[in-house]
């Protein structure tokens, strides 16, 4: 009887050792594309999920560190695309993908166009350190090119609010991401060249995929950066995220609140170092004058006959130590006194202040001169009337009414101002007060006196 030939009898671990070893050998690293789903975070950091299709799904595994350089939170029903080695999970037996990198679905050409760009723009030297500029240690001004509505720009202002309050900060809104956006970019940072307005500014927005940082990835932006003479710190994403603009940018931060540190000072820093450069003077000067006594002291005691000039000289010493510090308080109290007159002065030279005094001054004004323009249309009236009464005192046209009458010659018109101007046939015009006569002098007659007069001077 044939015996029967020996079994070759697997354990359930061996087989799925051996299967194990014969996928993991047989597949090398490849890409998956595929829709997250059943997604897990345990206590431990790794990521436990599938990727599916619409017609299969793999267990996948992605342990924590790798999942810490993601630049994404994965979550249920998002399309990515995983690089990942085949692996199977021997104690249940489960086939699975063991995920060394993952990015949302589409990042891949971006990156490609990413990478390309880079190497083009390196190749011309604009990314040379040499090219770079110092940032200013202390700025007088800061200038901010981001969204004026975003996060970055809030977590900016608190960061230079705490470090260093008294530097002015000026913003330059654009858009930081979506169509458009790079070009507002780029001519931000020439309006800031432009104006000069500032001595140092900051690139920033918050974090987001490489689709939403892709505004920063523009070869126009790379090229607005390498041109402009202000020193330009860009603070773009969160600490993994790189854009070209962080290559051409003269310093690049980690996040928006790590560039506002590097462009302020700690003012706690300054503060406490001038407390020690003061310090340190106050310290020397104490110093100097105790080598200066010691030194007068000793001299005193080698010479006998200078003792007094040298008890002297240290007596000036100490009322010069006591004059000094008697003058750095008059100082203080004259620059006090001088700013409380600057106050009352610009108090006093304000604007509300002199057009009250203006518009007091001209109601005074107003007021003085209608009482002035009334007093003399009074004035005025009453001369006239004075004068009116005045010309029909002395009018000849008064005299009429009283019964007289003004003879003047006919046709002449000569006013006859005695008999001797008329002669006998003459005819003459009598003006009364209703109208006027016409005469004919039939008869003249002269008064006795007036003829005895006229004799008188008729000589003999």
């Amino acid at each position: 009887m044939t015996p029967r030939p020996a079994r070759d009898v697997y354990t359930v671990s061996r087989l799925n050792g051996e299967v194990r070893d014969l996928l993991e050998a047989s597949f090398p690293m490849l890409w998956v594309e595929g829709e997250i789903s059943n997604l897990s975070r345990p206590a431990s950091g790794h990521l436990y999920f599938s990727l599916k299709d619409a017609a299969s799904q793999v267990r996948c595994a992605m342990f924590r560190g790798q999942n810490r350089l993601l630049r994404f939170r994965p979550e249920h029903g998002q399309h990515v695309l995983a690089r990942a080695r085949v692996g199977f999970y021997p104690p249940r037996g489960d086939f699975q993908l063991i995920v060394e990198s993952m990015e949302e679905f589409g990042e891949g050409a971006l990156q490609q166009a990413f990478e390309a760009l880079k190497r083009r723009l390196a190749a011309e030297g604009l990314f040379e350190s040499t090219r770079k500029r110092a940032v200013p240690t202390l700025p007088r001004r800061i200038g901010v090119i981001t969204s004026p509505t975003g996060a970055a720009i809030r977590d900016i202002l608190t960061v230079l609010g705490r470090r260093f309050p008294a530097i002015p900060v000026l913003i330059y809104p654009v858009p930081v991401q979506g169509e458009g956006a790079a070009a507002r970019i780029a001519d931000a940072i020439r309006l800031a060249e432009q104006r000069r307005e500032c001595d140092v500014l900051i690139l920033a927005r918050g974090g987001g995929s490489l689709e939403d940082l892709w505004a920063f990835n523009d070869e126009g932006v790379a090229r607005a950066i390498a041109d402009c003479t202000i020193p330009l710190v860009s603070g773009i994403g969160h600490e993994v995220d790189f854009t070209i603009a962080d290559f051409a940018a003269d310093h690049r931060a980690a996040t928006p609140s790590a560039a506002a540190e590097a462009v302020t000072p700690d003012q706690a820093e300054w503060r406490q170092r001038l407390h020690k450069t003061a310090s340190r003077i106050q310290g020397l000067a104490r110093r100097g004058l105790q080598l200066e006594r010691q030194r007068l002291a000793w001299l005193a005691r080698r010479l006998e006959h200078p003792r007094r000039r040298l008890l002297e000289l240290a007596q000036r010493i100490d009322g010069l130590s006591l004059r000094l510090t008697a003058a750095q308080g008059a100082r203080v109290r004259a620059g006090i006194a001088r700013l409380h007159l600057a106050v009352t002065r610009l108090n006093r030279e304000s604007p509300a202040a002199r057009l009250g005094v203006i518009r007091t001054q001209n109601e005074h004004l107003g007021q003085r001169l209608r009482g002035a323009w009334r007093n003399g249309i009074a004035i005025r009236r009453s001369q006239l009337t004075t004068l009116v009464r005045a010309l029909d005192a002395v009018s000849p046209l008064a005299t009429l009414h009283r019964g007289y009458a003004i003879l003047t010659g006919h046709p002449d018109g000569r006013l006859v101002h005695s008999v001797g101007d008329t002669a006998e046939g003459q005819q003459l015009r009598a003006r009364l007060t209703d109208g006027s006569l016409l005469c004919t002098v039939d008869e003249r007659a002269e008064a006795p006196a007036e003829r005895l007069a006229r004799e008188q001077e008729t000589p003999s």
